[in-house]
């Protein structure tokens, strides 16, 4: 029978007041994990712990830290981790940079998107690895996009930024491998959020259609024919989170719908 109970797991969950990130820990903490949310806003995060499932009685949890200041996300992690038993999972998304052109992109901008991906990952990374280690069961799963496999259109800094830390994923779960410790990466295709009707909106005004027109033409690249629903992008981490999943790691798992053409 396939395993995917996770009593007595602890997962770390980032950006997930919303979106992806909170279906994300919704789908956790039904299979039993205490769940320790990250984002920026405090409020936000009391009311999404509130929602959280309960099934075993858990005590699930919050952090606050803002991933443009990664200086203070070491310092909470680092405060946590010392007063605190290990965390096995790790959930690492953030929202991705504003889209445009690459050619038009400023310096700034990809230093800015570079510290607070690839860097706040590492940092926690490296704050709860030894914990991993010492449970000899880890799950890194980090939430990039598609662009990973092919770049997208307008996505200029992202599309630069997403690989660099799947090539850092990769890298990780070849050095983690042996002890118990799993490194993939999830990449969702348009996924019904508010940073996707940001890109929406803003395609919008610069092509001068309807919002209407540009989420119908997105939606017929997509074989399926409609957006992801984050539920559908939190089973697969989920998955990937599971007993069930032991032997998969360093993988760039596509949820998209089909919409990614390379194999």
């Amino acid at each position: 029978m396939m395993d995917l109970n996770l009593i007595g797991k602890k997962a770390l969950v980032c950006g997930s007041t919303q979106g992806i990130g909170f279906a994300a820990a919704e789908e956790l903490a039904r299979m039993g994990a205490t769940v320790i949310l990250l984002a920026r806003n405090e409020e936000k995060l009391k009311e999404a712990v509130s929602k959280l499932s309960l099934v075993t009685k858990q005590h699930h949890g919050y952090l606050v830290a803002d991933f443009a200041a990664p200086e203070q996300l070491k310092t909470v992690i680092e405060a946590y981790v010392k007063a605190n038993d290990s965390i096995h999972i790790l959930v690492n998304n953030t929202g991705g940079p504003p889209a445009g052109p690459i050619a038009i992109a400023k310096t700034e901008e990809f230093v800015a998107a570079f510290s607070n991906h690839l860097l706040c990952n590492h940092i926690l990374v490296q704050a709860l690895l030894d914990g991993m280690k010492n449970e000899k069961f880890g799950r890194i799963i980090n939430v990039i996009s598609t662009s990973v496999k092919q770049p997208l259109k307008g996505l200029g800094v992202s599309n630069t930024i997403r690989a660099a830390v799947a090539n850092w994923s990769k890298t990780l779960a070849s050095e983690v491998a042996a002890f118990g410790i799993t490194v993939n990466n999830v990449l969702p295709g348009a996924t019904s959020t508010q940073r996707l009707q940001s890109i929406i909106s803003n395609k919008s005004k610069n092509l001068g259609y309807s919002e209407n027109a540009v989420t119908n033409e997105m939606q017929d690249e997509i074989p399926m024919r409609r957006f992801a629903h984050p539920s559908e992008i939190a089973n697969a981490i989920a998955f990937l989170a599971s007993p069930a999943a032991s032997y998969i790691t360093g993988i760039n798992l596509p949820v998209d719908g089909g919409r990614t053409s390379c194999l």
